[in-house]
């Protein structure tokens, strides 16, 4: 009995590594990316496509790939998502042309696609009366990694050169051959999974008011956050900002939005959820206002603004993921796909032509304009229902 225990602890300790690692790896992409374009000769419009179709990668499949992990009790996606990422993210900066370093940003961005989806189940499966407090370990890893990711990778281009980050490789694939042996198999200690109907499930998930006012949330608050990470890097760049730089301000950016959504629950808890989700949407405009003031003669002054512009733009996350779920709880792991997967997916769809719009109107125009859009649809966070 004590060795079944010590083995489930185990698994969520490895299960969070891996988390740590898969999102370092997704971190690695926009602080380089500027770099990349000069050495392959592509323009910002291309670069934002490009970034666009990974982002697409990690995160629209997800719920499809939650719906299948939540009816196998095989470990495919955890391992394959962390091996995936591992090896070709950073493969990325070796691409001879845009057809291979496209080729190596879709296989990579599939990794953690593949395993967040079943990452999340197996920390509910693993835990028992504690589960809330492994999940947000588990989440806050994951946040940690992607704020540290662009800071690594700056690091390495500043300091050892762009290519040099194939060698990252390494410590991924060896966590994912020691997940082999230290995270077990579902079936020894769950029973079989009752299958859903794949076509009934999304369609009582997309039929829902409630829902679709959910993932409009979500999506804004990918709008700001995605805009942000891909057209920053090269605005910093034009003006003759180091790779450490860069990746040093996006690492603030990232690690605000994680102390933001840490803190959520006790925010909520003092001022009620509809007004966190109202001051999210509604603060981040006069802010990005302010960033645009003052980013060219205040450099410093305008990274403090960026930092609470990550921390405010993400101190609602875990608010709507939560309301998603108790909004519909059969379908717990589909739909934290569907909040933190496919509405940031569909935004980094449409963002596919931020780059020509940015070229046109200016990169700090189109942010400031983009940062308006979560104020006005505010107003539809009255027509949610609480629980």
């Amino acid at each position: 009995m004590k060795k079944g225990i010590q083995n489930t602890k185990n698994a969520i300790i490895w299960l969070g590594a891996a988390h740590l690692t898969c999102d370092i790896y997704s971190g690695f992409l926009n602080p380089i990316m500027p770099f990349i374009a000069s050495k392959l000769g592509f323009s910002l419009a291309i670069a934002t496509v490009i970034i666009s179709i990974s982002h697409i990668c990690s995160s629209i499949m997800q719920p499809i790939f939650g719906f299948f992990a939540d009816n196998m009790l095989k470990r495919f996606f955890i391992f394959w998502g962390v091996i995936l990422a591992s090896i070709f993210i950073p493969l990325t900066p070796t691409a001879p042309n845009i057809s291979i370093l496209l080729l190596f940003m879709i296989l990579g961005s599939l990794g953690g696609s593949f395993f967040h989806p079943q990452a999340m189940g197996f920390i509910n499966y693993f835990s028992k009366n504690d589960c809330a407090v492994n999940m947000g370990t588990f989440m806050s890893l994951g946040s940690l990694g992607f704020a540290f990711g662009p800071l690594f990778a700056a690091l390495i281009t500043q300091i050892l050169g762009l290519e040099m980050i194939s060698f990252t490789s390494i410590p991924g694939i060896l966590l994912a051959i020691t997940m082999f042996f230290c995270v077990p198999k579902l079936s020894k200690i769950s029973p079989k999974p009752v299958h859903k109907q794949f076509f009934k499930s999304f369609k009582d998930i997309f039929s829902s008011r409630q829902m679709n006012y959910l993932m409009m949330i979500s999506m804004m608050k990918s709008l700001i956050t995605n805009s942000s990470c891909i057209l920053l890097p090269f605005l910093w760049k034009s003006l003759g900002y180091t790779p450490f730089y860069i990746g040093f301000a996006l690492f603030l950016f990232v690690f605000a939005g994680a102390i933001g959504s840490l803190i959520s629950p006790k925010v909520e808890k003092y001022f009620g959820s509809k007004p966190v989700i109202y001051f999210s949407m509604f603060a981040t405009f006069p802010m990005m206002f302010l960033f645009a003031a003052t980013y060219k003669y205040h450099p410093i002054f305008s990274l403090i603004v960026f930092f609470v512009i990550g921390f405010t733009t993400m101190l609602a996350q875990p608010i709507v993921v939560v309301w998603a779920q108790k909004t519909m709880p059969q379908y717990k792991s589909i739909v934290s796909g569907v909040i933190n997967g496919f509405c940031w997916g569909i935004v980094a769809l449409c963002l596919s032509v931020l780059g020509t719009v940015a070229q046109k109107f200016g990169i700090m125009n189109v942010l400031v304009f983009l940062s308006l859009i979560p104020a006005l649809a505010a107003y539809f966070v009255k027509y949610l229902k609480e629980e």
